[in-house]
């Protein structure tokens, strides 16, 4: 522990336990709230975007370590969210400080955690978690608040795992809504875009807000519609295009989603898929799917455009692929990993639909390929 972090004292802090369900134990500090939490544990290494971070729906089942290792020094506002809650299930920080400093700052981490019933634990050795997590692979764990070690692992050894689990429909909104918002900019505040070129039916699976606004900034008038939402309900609205959104879980139970975006694939319609909506497309395709061993997330990872060659840095968050070599002869490969080579990216050679891996709306993370939306725009705009 630092002290010098917690100048109220570090004895107003109660003890908490990180346990893996190999038996591994760590020991440190609640700086969230009361009780536990169980769920499988990945590491990020975005040095940025906490805040995005815990806010962003895809990491819901999932505790997320932060492996930049001084945490919370700006505390949090109510701007840079990517959802109305906090969804991940719990968060592992090396150093949590107890004072702020941003003008933009409204409460500190831990209190936001608190106020949001999140479980999370400060203190602890981040490097050697990640470096269990990488050899292992991403595996249950319970932050306990407390220190009954024993019953923390038995806890984290009782989690199911993430395959098999159908979170998309679970996060989703539950009623269609319009979408107006677009980007925030400093001293403006969130803009309001004409919206009148397009409409776009966005599934949500668990999207982040930061995708709609791109949407709505390139004159996108978007109706976010439930996950289970059928394609004739859709097609009734008469969209230019469908967007397929990112989530949680494992793509392959969502079968409501497959069938949909099979339906819009047969209509010949502009499709495009992000993170969860990349591998839908896939499995809608007849690809298969896969779990990977740690996943990928963090908002650094060189992502290749096989075509022009060019080397983007991108935001990701994803612990399941597509497998390239199930995808059928109409698909083209636009990008792959520069990290393992996995699937990044695909497109129909002979209708207008693609799907990115990543997330190229950031928040957080580098806006290195925005570029994509513009496709999207293309392929809508050729449609007409």
């Amino acid at each position: 522990m630092l002290p010098q972090l917690f100048p109220e004292g570090i004895n107003r802090f109660p003890p908490a336990i990180l346990a893996l369900a190999d038996g591994t134990i760590f020991r440190g500090v609640s700086i969230g709230a009361p009780g536990h939490t169980v769920a499988e544990v990945v590491f990020n290494t975005a040095m940025t975007g906490y805040q995005e971070i815990l806010t962003d729906p895809s990491y819901s089942g999932q505790i997320v370590t932060l492996t930049y290792p001084h945490i919370g020094n700006t505390g949090v506002n109510a701007e840079d969210v990517e959802a109305n809650r906090v969804y991940a299930a719990g968060l592992v920080v090396r150093d949590c400080p107890a004072r702020v400093s941003n003008f933009r700052s409204t409460q500190s981490l831990p209190e936001y955690l608190s106020e949001q019933g999140i479980v999370a634990i400060s203190g602890i050795d981040t490097r050697k978690l990640t470096r269990i997590l990488r050899e292992k692979g991403a595996q249950g764990a319970c932050i306990f608040v407390g220190a009954d070690a024993e019953r923390a692992v038995e806890l984290a050894q009782g989690f199911a795992g993430m395959a098999g689990q159908d979170l998309a429909r679970v996060v989703s909104v539950k009623a269609s809504a319009e979408w107006t918002e677009g980007t925030w900019q400093l001293g403006e505040g969130f803009s309001k875009p004409d919206q009148s070129r397009f409409h776009v039916v966005a599934y949500d699976f668990g999207t982040k807000t930061n995708i709609l606004r791109l949407l709505a900034d390139r004159g996108c008038r978007v109706t976010l519609v439930p996950a289970q939402t059928s394609a004739e309900e859709v097609l009734k609205l008469n969209p230019d295009g469908v967007f397929l959104s990112n989530g949680p879980g494992d793509p392959e139970p969502c079968d409501y989603a497959i069938d949909a975006t099979r339906a819009f694939l047969d209509k010949k319609l502009p499709v495009f898929g992000i993170c969860l909506g990349h591998q839908i497309m896939g499995l809608a395709l007849g690809g298969k799917t896969l779990k990977m061993k740690t996943g990928h997330h963090g908002a650094n990872h060189p992502v290749q455009d096989l075509q022009s060659k060019r080397v983007f840095i991108t935001s990701q968050n994803h612990g399941f692929a597509v497998d390239a070599a199930s995808l059928p002869a109409n698909t083209r490969v636009t990008h792959v990993s520069l990290f393992d080579g996995t699937l990044q990216g695909f497109e129909l050679t002979d209708r207008p639909a693609f799907c990115f891996q990543g997330h190229p709306e950031a928040s957080p993370g580098p806006h290195d390929i925005l570029e994509l939306f513009d496709k999207f725009i293309s392929l809508m705009s050729g449609q007409k």
